[in-house]
């Protein structure tokens, strides 16, 4: 007697390993989505921090501090050092330290991964120290 093929059976296991194979991405995919931390109203959740230090030449001056486009601090420094703590909440972060009376600005581009900024102005020009 001849051996014949049992066609349903082989479209029957097909089947059963195409939808393992469906269930198992989505289960990856969902894995990955919460893993990645967002929040639920879609906005993307960040653990870093900067902590900003104005350590020397600001005494008496008034400054604004911005953080991209959130101002962060505006007021008259009367005590050296000023620092103040922010999370990190973009993407890409940039530091503008702005002189409200002369409207001079310095610009900074933030690391990703958070960390301690340390600033000192002299001859009315804004420096970054290295990190510690």
């Amino acid at each position: 007697m001849a051996h014949r093929l049992n066609t349903n059976k082989q479209f029957m296991i097909g089947n059963g390993i195409l939808a393992f194979a469906i269930i198992s991405v989505v289960v990856i995919f969902v894995y990955l989505s919460l893993r990645l931390g967002w929040q639920p109203d879609g906005k993307r959740y960040y653990t870093q921090s900067y902590s900003i230090t104005l350590t020397k030449g600001f005494v008496g001056d008034s400054t604004s501090i911005y953080l991209n486009d959130s101002l962060i601090s505006n007021q008259r420094i009367t005590e050296e050092p000023f620092t103040i703590e922010v999370k990190r909440f973009a993407e890409q972060n940039a530091l503008m330290i702005v002189d409200n009376i002369t409207e001079q600005l310095s610009l900074f581009e933030l690391s990703e991964k958070g960390g301690n900024y340390r600033f000192e102005k002299e001859n009315e020009r804004v420096i970054m120290l290295p990190q510690e």
